[in-house]
Formats: C-alpha cells, sequence, structure tokens
C-alpha cells in the first residue's frame, strides 16, 4: 500500500491563474509548472504537507503530450482535465489526497471524495 501523499495539480487551472503570457505557449506555461513542482517530492508543501509526496500534473488541451519527468508523473487528460482528477482521487481512496486548483465544481467533486483542496497560491513559487 503506498505511504505517501498523492497531490494532484490542476495543470490548466493553475498555469491559468497567473497572467504571464501563457496562453501564448500553452504547453510550455505546463512545463515550466511541472518542473516547479519536482522540488515539492523531497520537501514537501510545509507545513500542510510533508515529504515525501507524490506529485502527479494533470493537462488537457494544447498542454496535452507534455512529458514526465523524474518525480512528477504527467497525465494528459483525454477530454476533461476534471474529469480526470476526480477518476485519479476516486481511485485511490485509501490515500492522503490533496488536489491544487481555484475550480469551484472540481473542488466541491473532489472534496466530496474525501480529497483536500487547496488554492494555486498554496504552492511555492
Amino acid at each position: 500500500m503506498e505511504t505517501r501523499p498523492l497531490l494532484i495539480v490542476d495543470g490548466a487551472n493553475v498555469v491559468g491563474s497567473r497572467p504571464d503570457g501563457w496562453w501564448r505557449d500553452r504547453a510550455g506555461a505546463a512545463a515550466r509548472l511541472r518542473d516547479r513542482l519536482v522540488p515539492l517530492v523531497e520537501a514537501g508543501v510545509p507545513p500542510e504537507l510533508p515529504p515525501p509526496v507524490e506529485v502527479v500534473l494533470v493537462v488537457e488541451g494544447a498542454a496535452r503530450g507534455v512529458p514526465a519527468v523524474p518525480g512528477v508523473a504527467v497525465v494528459s487528460a483525454p477530454g476533461s482535465g476534471d474529469d480526470t482528477m476526480v477518476e485519479l482521487v476516486a481511485a485511490t481512496p485509501d490515500r492522503r489526497r490533496l488536489v491544487v486548483t481555484a475550480d469551484r465544481e472540481l473542488r466541491a467533486r473532489v472534496g466530496a471524495l474525501g480529497a483536500e483542496v487547496y488554492g494555486p497560491r498554496w504552492l511555492p513559487r
């Protein structure tokens, strides 16, 4: 049984939370977010999330196909990224699951399944 907490990041929502030109290169923005997540595997997000952590970035649309890197799995949603994140949460009921998103509907859906939910600003920069 996996004991590490599972951190699932809503790539489109987190990338879209900062007006830094992400819309010009969605795949590049997703790759930059992925790279920012790598240190969380060993560092966690103190004090709420102690390490080690399993990190999954969910991407959709133009960001599909962004590859994983050591420490960060990347899941390309075949359709809705929200539905994919709900499926990931539902598939791991015996683990601590944390979802990073600002999407209200997604927050409610994963919260109903027992996941903890944090907004994009919770992630370290």
